[in-house]
């Protein structure tokens, strides 16, 4: 018989999550936290605390069984706002101190950060038995996010990107009445973003340096990225987006927003060609408009052995007249086509799903069983449920990897001088490049297979899983 002072009663935290995680691998699914912690909370470490790295940290901390046990952003000024709505948090500039001085304290991080450095800091969450909601578009490069994926299955914790509207009430319904067959097998898909890929400070070229803020450590922001100075306005907070070391222009913002629904309800994994064209980039910004052309396995909600999906930004749309819709009605500025067999479904960026030509479904009777979740909170019971997410790293990985497929196609093809504003664009004029994704290659194309990785500055290496 134990005693709560004998050696065998004195269950560490560090002992009891390696011993349930173990149980839950065993079984398939992530350990159950919530008897780890007597008071029933997860204890979460924000990554980024600005932009939506706040609204990540806002709410996740709405769910009342969550405690913040570390803040970390690599710049102070960002740490008031976060210290107002959740106070006596330590501050932290550098996450893997954070991860390291706070050990077991921490099960689960949000990484709202820039593009650049998801995949080291949420990996290195991961690597210590950590779950992960990290932000879209997941990594950098595609092998970043295979690299990621790997390590979540690894080590089996509740992983979530970041694309909170894979849980609203409108994509969820789109999914339903794909997949329910309103429309019948889909022929193809169109998908469009009104944002350019170079349009927040419209410049061509790095800018000269300027004063670092007091409050912002550069070296750090920087972390994996090439070597460069600050210049004020041009990469931190925001406008980072445009730039190729970091960002990955328009696909990479909204491309997993958009894409998600398609993925999800047509149970879409890697594409077996890509191929773009665009208004012409260098080696630094992204173009101000591009137009990308995936060819998918036909499965059983297709209308045949092959699926196309187009992917167009900074401006293109589809024709109008493709969906069949009224005079008096336009496509949405973003959003999504699905062109079926028996009709057609427009689903406006954050929009409600809907049918046409309006003749043919004015008596169709939408489901009203579906409601909206908390992208956020649904993280958080999987974690303490011992489930998984519908939007963990292994859905969003092979989504992300296609996002950022488009952004190495784009990277290979024309190499036109620089256009502002958007002009008709034909991938067609472009020759297919053909993905291997079990290999994680381009079998004919060297120069795309170059552009799947990327290096690093010393000591900021992204780990690669183990096989």
């Amino acid at each position: 018989m134990t005693t709560p002072s004998s050696p065998s009663a004195r269950l560490s935290r560090r002992t009891f999550l390696q011993r349930t995680t173990l149980a839950g691998a065993a079984l398939g699914f992530p350990a159950v936290l919530r008897a780890a912690n007597p008071n029933g909370k997860v204890q979460v470490a924000a990554l980024g605390l600005t932009g939506q790295g706040f609204s990540d940290l806002h709410n996740v901390g709405s769910h009342a069984a969550v405690r913040f046990v570390g803040f970390c952003d690599v710049d102070s000024a960002n740490f008031k706002r976060a210290d107002t709505e959740f106070p006596g948090v330590p501050h932290f500039a550098d996450f893997r101190a954070m991860l390291e001085q706070l050990g077991d304290t921490v099960d689960a991080i949000t990484v709202g950060i820039p593009d650049h450095m998801h995949a080291l800091a949420s990996i290195e969450a991961m690597r210590r038995g950590k779950h992960v909601y990290c932000e879209k578009p997941l990594a950098h490069t595609v092998w970043e996010i295979r690299q990621m994926a790997r390590w979540a299955e690894r080590k089996n914790v509740v992983t979530q990107m970041g694309t909170q509207i894979h849980s609203n009430i409108e994509y969820r319904l789109a999914v339903r009445l794909i997949q329910d067959g309103a429309i019948g097998k889909v022929r193809e898909v169109r998908s469009w973003v009104s944002v350019a890929g170079n349009e927040r400070t419209r410049l061509l070229e790095p800018p000269a340096p300027g004063p670092v803020p007091a409050s912002l450590d550069w070296n750090l922001w920087l972390g994996g990225a090439p070597q460069r100075d600050f210049a004020p306005g041009v990469y931190h907070p925001f406008a980072w987006r445009d730039w190729q070391d970091f960002g990955g222009g328009a696909i990479g913002d909204f491309g997993c927003h958009i894409l998600d629904p398609v993925f999800s309800a047509l149970k879409l994994k890697a594409p077996l060609t890509v191929v773009a064209s665009n208004t012409g980039i260098n080696r630094h910004i992204w173009p101000t408009a591009q137009t990308v052309r995936y060819v998918f396995p036909g499965n059983e909600l297709t209308a045949g052995p092959k699926l196309t999906v187009v992917w167009s930004d900074g401006g293109l749309r589809p024709d109008r007249q493709l969906a069949q819709l009224p005079p008096e009605l336009d496509l949405p500025k973003s959003g999504s086509l699905f062109l079926g067999e028996n009709g057609n479904l427009v689903l406006g960026h954050v929009a409600a799903p809907r049918l046409y030509p309006v003749e043919k479904f004015k008596d169709f009777a939408y489901p009203k069983d579906l409601k909206g979740l908390s992208h956020y909170h649904r993280w958080v019971d999987a974690i303490l449920g011992g489930t998984k997410t519908t939007c963990g790293f292994d859905y969003a990985g092979p989504l992300a990897e296609t996002v950022q497929l488009g952004n190495v196609a784009t990277r290979v093809a024309n190499r036109a001088p620089v256009q502002r504003g958007s002009r008709a664009l034909d991938p067609e004029k472009e020759k297919p490049l053909a993905w291997d994704s079990t290999n994680l290659r381009f079998p004919e194309s060297p120069a795309a297979t170059a552009l799947l990785t990327k290096s690093y500055r010393s000591g900021w290496a992204v780990p690669a899983a183990p096989l």
